[in-house]
């Protein structure tokens, strides 16, 4: 379609080396191809040219010392990429990985997967190249006042209301927290995660792995499937992983495997949970050491994992939650999962699968929840934080939790009978992409050029 063409080539020239945001943007935009078609006037208000650019990009300098007193400087970011259905809503992620490129993909797929929640949120990202490996509490907390100190000036409970991603967990939210408290005299809701001594919600800890469960549930459901008894593979082994897998065993699926950077726990008994969530909450510990105290299971380095693989998606299981980092499942994995029996994939973490992946599950027919759809529960329970805040008010654990559930099912409902809509009905990849972007596009038109 020469008109996309014509986008794409804008963005590359002017947003040079910024791959992962041009994936993002061509995985989502080729897919509205059938609405363009259909519905003109986004060409003619120029939706596109509109909403792949950035209300806001915020970049800037972040100075601490570390413990032997010595000057450290990283990048901070902040894009504000789209409000046109509310405060700009989406983590923060302290990365070594984080660039201007991947934080503008993440803020992009933020603005569909808001949409897509039903609630009144926009979509933005930020973070910052800092790696919180390693570091010590007191360097952890000079990195997050100072990353704050210039941050505040630019985010507010009505204007845009950050949250956790990689490397950001309540301690870190704390601290950020704290000093924005200080520098703008406001005890509000401008961040979400927070401990829930003082204000934040219960469920957001547990939200994007137990909307990522839900979400599978729902499809499966629709197919006269469910997950009881069957096993399942998941990557990572953070809050996302921990928490996939425990939705997993609440509803009678066996998970037996997680991942850390260094290799890959297989666990055919079934992982641990509590050992897990001992390692990595409060140990801080790589997953090495899981078999010491599970010797029956096996842990496998990546040195040793397939040339260009990664060694969970060989694993034979019925299910995969990818939830770890983007592009961590390929081509060749997803061969691998489709030869092993995988009838099902429900994305955890942001654009996990690469494009050729996804092309493949979609074309197979799998029951497949793209990123921007399956984990849209923890933003939705971040909203849902934003709500409690606003009113004074705390939810119990079932209050939250059902509100989840039911959004989960609202979004696989309104990205299934879109799909069916432009004659795809297992395409949940178009169905999310058109359903998310319409109800921006529709939004963005209703408020003028602005």
């Amino acid at each position: 379609m020469p008109y996309l063409e014509e986008v794409f080539n804008y963005l590359k020239r002017t947003s040079p080396a910024q791959t992962e945001f041009y994936q993002a943007a061509e995985e989502v935009l080729y897919s509205l191809q059938p609405l363009l078609e259909k519905y003109p006037k986004y060409k003619k208000h120029k939706i596109i040219e509109r909403i792949v650019e950035p209300e806001r990009q915020i970049m800037f300098r972040v100075n601490w010392l570390d413990d032997n007193g010595e000057i450290q400087v990283n990048k901070g970011y902040r894009i504000e990429f789209n409000s046109a259905l509310g405060p700009y809503k989406g983590g923060l992620r302290f990365h070594p990985s984080v660039n201007a490129g991947v934080i503008k993909f993440l803020g992009f797929e933020q603005i569909f997967k808001n949409a897509l929640t039903g609630l009144q949120i926009g979509g933005g990202k930020g973070g910052s190249d800092f790696d919180p490996k390693g570091k010590s509490d007191n360097e952890i907390m000079r990195f997050c006042q100072a990353f704050m100190s210039e941050l505040y000036r630019h985010i507010g409970a009505n204007t845009d209301v950050p949250a956790g991603d990689i490397g950001v967990g309540a301690r870190e939210i704390g601290y950020m927290f704290g000093m924005y408290k200080k520098l703008a005299n406001k005890y509000e809701g401008v961040l979400t995660g927070k401990s829930l001594k003082w204000g934040g919600s219960l469920v957001r800890t547990e939200a994007t792995g137990y909307g990522c469960v839900y979400f599978a549930k729902n499809m499966l459901a629709a197919r006269g499937e469910s997950l009881e008894g069957k096993r399942c593979v998941v990557s990572g082994s953070g809050n996302v992983a921990i928490y996939t897998i425990e939705k997993l065993y609440h509803l009678g699926a066996l998970p037996i495997t997680c991942s850390d950077s260094k290799g890959m726990i297989l666990d055919e008994e079934g992982i641990d949970l509590l050992l897990l969530k001992d390692l990595k909450e409060n140990q801080r510990a790589r997953l090495s050491e899981y078999i010491k105290y599970r010797p029956n299971a096996k842990y496998i380095p990546v040195e040793e994992y397939p040339q260009g693989r990664n060694a969970v998606w060989s694993v034979p299981c019925f299910a995969a939650f990818p939830s770890a980092t983007q592009n961590e499942l390929n081509l060749e994995d997803a061969k691998a999962l489709l030869a092993n029996g995988c009838k099902c994939v429900s994305e955890g973490a942001n654009m996990p699968s690469t494009a050729q992946a996804v092309d493949l599950f979609v074309e197979t027919k799998i029951a497949y929840g793209p990123g921007k759809a399956a984990n849209a529960g923890g933003v939705a329970t971040s909203q849902l934080e934003m709500a409690q805040n606003a009113s004074m008010l705390s939810w119990t654990f079932e209050e939250v939790d059902a509100k989840l559930e039911q959004i989960m099912k609202n979004i696989f409902e309104s990205a299934s009978s879109t799909a069916a809509e432009f004659g795809q009905p297992t395409n949940l990849v178009l169905g999310a992409n058109i359903a998310g972007f319409r109800k921006v596009a529709d939004a963005m038109i209703e408020q003028g050029l602005v």
